[in-house]
């Protein structure tokens, strides 16, 4: 089972070749590229051979309906005909034979980030390789606004005023924020006043700067690479504002734990919003995750978060999921609430390793950045999960988040399927960017 909270997706750093002496080892970009396909014609074909075993099995497991058994022996406990019925196991086998990934350019690109992450051709899942592809497409609209024009501009040689000018122009216009793009710029102009960098290069230099941006909030943080401690409860709380993508990110998460290996439950306490309890215990259904929750009008969120820590005590849950409310009153309200929760963990569950997600819609730009700084404040955040980043030109909404508040990314989703939301690496997240 691939955990995927543990999932490596960041290069082995290895000792750099120092600036006045020639690499000697360095392959060629077009040996680089050779290397690139013949590692995602080799994955290819192992996803292939893994896909024909399930078959295999699927097909010897499968058991057929014969004449000879009787009505009543052919019925199991649940009153269906047994050949109708599927073991735990076949089900397994047929999700392993479906959905093999089409060997196609996005696939050589998402095999060559995994191979440059340390993963060997046979390790590689397809699981792996949709989720890049999506992650891909959906900053396409963000890339194909910034690479051309930024190549254009780098390769030209030392900045002038008028290229800082028009590369500020684009970071802005992908709300990457007024103090990540004056870093950037900076950084880039420190380093073409001393070299004149050909544009691949210095599109390279350039996802190094964005990836210092993205990892430099790590160095703050207890749990860096964010994921569940097993046999332990784990409550993660998220916060934010109606319409961001809340309660589907909880589905997803409740999905993602297990897939993983962990066991899981939702506390459904944004009793205030109509349906949203309903909205919960349908990702619930989806994600096949028990849902605590309260249907009376109004009810207690924090009496919910209250039930929601005895029931996953007394199941020995790993991982607990609060959906907690968006709006009420007014702000000072919602803030209360919050805080009010925060106590009931306290107190309730001293033991649990706690951790509060704010959930960002990237489409909203600056405006999520704003909602951000107001839920920093009362709800002891411990990062962000950035969600709709499908069909918007905003991606860039990452680095203002990591600038402007010293909060990593924690989780990214690309869409509405339940497998498209996964956590958040900064190294896939800007070869996604900047690679075209």
């Amino acid at each position: 089972m691939l955990n995927w909270f543990r999932r490596q997706s960041k290069p082995e750093k290895t000792p750099e070749t120092p600036s006045n002496l020639p690499d000697q080892t360095s392959p060629t970009a077009a040996e680089s590229e050779v290397d690139a396909l013949d590692y995602a014609k080799a994955a290819f074909v192992n996803l292939q051979q893994r896909k024909t075993q399930a078959q295999e099995q699927i097909e010897q497991e499968e058991v057929p309906a014969t004449e000879e058994k009787t009505e009543a022996e052919s019925r199991t406990s649940s009153g269906s005909p047994a050949w109708l019925q599927k073991s735990d196991r076949l089900e397994k086998l047929e999700e392993t034979a479906v959905d093999a990934p089409a060997f196609d350019e996005e696939f050589v690109w998402s095999a060559k980030v995994l191979a440059e992450s340390g993963r060997k051709a046979e390790e590689v899942s397809a699981e792996e390789i949709q989720w890049l592809k999506r992650l891909r497409q959906g900053l396409d609209k963000t890339r194909r606004n910034l690479v051309n024009q930024l190549k254009a501009i780098v390769g030209a040689g030392p900045l002038n005023q008028d290229a800082v000018l028009e590369i500020e122009s684009l970071l802005i216009q992908a709300d990457v924020g007024l103090e990540a793009t004056d870093y950037i710029i900076k950084a880039l102009q420190k380093r073409l006043k001393e070299e004149a960098l050909p544009p691949d290069l210095a599109i390279e230099y350039l996802k190094e700067i964005l990836r210092e941006i993205l990892d430099r909030p790590l160095n703050n943080s207890n749990n860096q690479e964010f994921f569940p401690i097993k046999n332990q409860l784990n409550i993660w709380l998220m916060t934010g504002v109606n319409g961001a993508g809340k309660t589907t990110t909880v589905g997803k998460l409740a999905h993602l734990a297990q897939q993983s290996g962990y066991s899981c439950m939702i506390a459904a306490a944004d009793t205030f919003r109509a349906a949203a309890v309903e909205q919960v215990k349908v990702w619930g259904n989806r994600s096949q995750t028990p849902v605590i929750s309260n249907s009376s009008k109004n009810a207690d969120p924090a009496a919910v978060v209250f039930d929601g820590i005895v029931a996953a005590q007394s199941r020995s849950i790993e991982l607990l999921l609060i959906d907690t409310a968006g709006r009420l009153q007014n702000k000072k309200n919602l803030m209360e609430e919050l805080a009010k929760i925060r106590r009931i963990l306290d107190k309730k569950a001293p033991s649990a390793i706690v951790e509060s997600l704010l959930v960002v819609d990237a489409t909203l730009g600056q405006n999520g950045l704003l909602q951000a700084k107001v839920f920093s404040e009362a709800a002891k955040l411990s990062g962000v999960v950035l969600t709709k980043l499908d069909g918007t030109a905003k991606g860039g909404i990452a680095l203002a988040i990591a600038q402007q508040l010293n909060l990593p990314i924690r989780f990214v989703g690309v869409g509405e399927g339940i497998e498209d939301l996964r956590p958040f690496s900064s190294y896939e997240f800007v070869e996604a960017l900047l690679n075209g």
